[in-house]
């Protein structure tokens, strides 16, 4: 019996790896946006600050890719605050200069906003033009930058899911670029692509996944990671404490404030649940607002309020109007407000550790020195071993290989990619060996027969076949 599981667990992955094999193979089948011109260093002269050792070795990774025959499909993973958009910065401009034009898609509005910011600083001595498009543009600021694109006057598009619209039109796209891959479907990405003649694909995340997830969710995909940050990025203070402390916490902040800082507090619930005894943003919001905090400015941030509204108070937070926001982890994929120094988890255990990361990396990026408290009434073994991962530990992905140990991969994916296909039988943690394994056998099957037209592989072609369809649906 146990043989018999052995087989079907090998069976499940050896499908698994056979289909991504083979649809990234099919990718590189295709004739990319060839690059001519390596113009990096030409890139370096027109920046303020130097590129880290980490950066330029991506740049030039991707480059590898980007000046072949094939088009590139690649995923950087880097922490918040690692310089990913620096590195894509340096492939829009290459690209510019090789007479293609760029697209950036980010999923919510601010991000968007913030990464046109960034880039336009990083270009400003270069000449490449750059715009934005989001829903919320007039129609007439619309239509002035499809005119562009579609003349191809500008040369980086900046924006959310309305870059996707059937009436954006680039005139040589060559080159797509997602930030935050997990909040788009895996369609969305091509639909992007699809605008442009088998365009460059670059994907970031700040979300770390272990090499050998991030073979699975991204198995269409190369792997390229920054693993180093930018010169004057500062170090977190991470603290793990009761509610007993809150006083003290509550005096912490205050501190912070006073020194004209600001701060979060991060619940895991926007509404109350007494049965769970967890603490809600909203609760706590009028709880702070109107005795701790009634002499500050407090704001809320969660997820059930309407996008504009949601807007509305980022800015003013990273305006410096607000001094202390209470949020759910609708910041994790936030904005950069250098200011912030401070942040307060409520009911730590209730987070993943990447989360707990994810959301630690919204500080600390300004010049000043920045503490993050963990709050947790659990006592149980598991809990503190979990939050001293976090306490003890600044590196993403060693963090997010604890995460995997300790939850499995069904909890610490959550919800999964857009049209992967569910593990039934196989554990991709416990069952790493024969993971690999099954990759080697699916390698020589595909040199064997790239095609899958031999008779006995048909079946495994037609499931291939359903694969592709779910992609292109989502």
């Amino acid at each position: 019996m146990k043989a018999q599981s052995a087989a079907l667990v090998f069976e499940e992955l050896f499908v698994l790896q056979t289909e991504l094999l083979f649809l990234k193979r099919r990718r590189r089948a295709l004739a990319g946006c060839t690059v001519k011109k390596n113009l990096l260093e030409e890139f370096k002269r027109t920046l303020s600050f130097k590129l880290t050792g980490a950066q330029e070795r991506v740049i030039n990774e991707c480059l590898t890719d980007m000046m072949s025959p094939r088009p590139m499909n690649r995923l950087i993973q880097g922490d918040v605050g690692s310089g990913k958009t620096a590195v894509a910065a340096a492939l829009m401009y290459i690209s510019a200069g090789n007479g293609f034009q760029s697209a950036l898609m980010a999923p919510t509005e601010l991000l968007a906003e913030q990464h046109f910011k960034t880039l336009c600083k990083i270009t400003e001595n270069s000449g490449i033009k750059c715009a934005l498009l989001t829903g919320s543009l007039t129609k007439k600021q619309k239509d002035e930058v499809k005119a562009g694109l579609k003349s191809g006057e500008i040369k980086v598009a900046v924006g959310t899911h309305a870059l996707l619209t059937d009436d954006v039109e680039f005139e040589n796209l060559g080159l797509v670029v997602t930030d935050e891959q997990h909040r788009f479907g895996v369609g969305q990405r091509g639909r992007l692509s699809s605008k442009g003649n088998n365009p460059h694909t670059l994907v970031m995340s700040a979300t770390p996944i272990p090499r050998t997830l991030g073979l699975i969710i991204y198995g269409d995909l190369d792997i390229s990671i920054i693993d180093e940050y930018p010169a004057g990025r500062q170090k977190i203070a991470t603290y793990c404490v009761d509610s007993s402390y809150n006083a003290r916490v509550y005096n912490y902040i205050k501190k912070f404030i006073a020194e004209g800082r600001q701060a979060y507090i991060v619940c895991p619930l926007v509404d109350e649940n007494e049965a769970l005894g967890i603490k809600s943003a909203s609760e706590y919001y009028k709880e702070l607002s109107e005795n701790q905090f009634k002499n500050y400015t407090v704001g809320l941030l969660h997820g059930k309020m309407k996008p504009k509204d949601k807007e509305i108070v980022m800015r003013r937070f990273a305006a410096g109007e607000i001094q202390l926001l209470i949020s759910t982890t609708v910041i994790e994929v936030g904005i950069d407000v250098p200011n912030a120094a401070l942040m307060v988890i409520e009911n730590a255990e209730r987070f993943g550790l990447s989360q707990l990361h994810q959301l630690r990396g919204r500080i600390g990026r300004g010049k000043y020195s920045s503490a993050c408290i963990l709050i947790s009434d659990v006592k149980s073994g598991d809990t503190k071993r979990r939050l001293d991962v976090i306490k003890n530990n600044t590196d993403g992905f060693k963090i997010a290989d604890e995460d995997l140990k300790l939850r499995g991969p069904g909890d610490f994916l959550g919800s999964r990619q857009h049209g992967l296909p569910d593990m039934k039988i196989a554990d991709i943690f416990a069952d790493r060996e024969t993971l690999h394994l099954a990759g080697k056998e699916a390698e020589e099957l595909i040199k064997r027969d790239p095609t899958l037209h031999d008779p006995e592989n048909a079946g495994l072609r037609a499931e291939i076949a359903a694969l592709f369809s779910r992609l292109n649906r989502n």
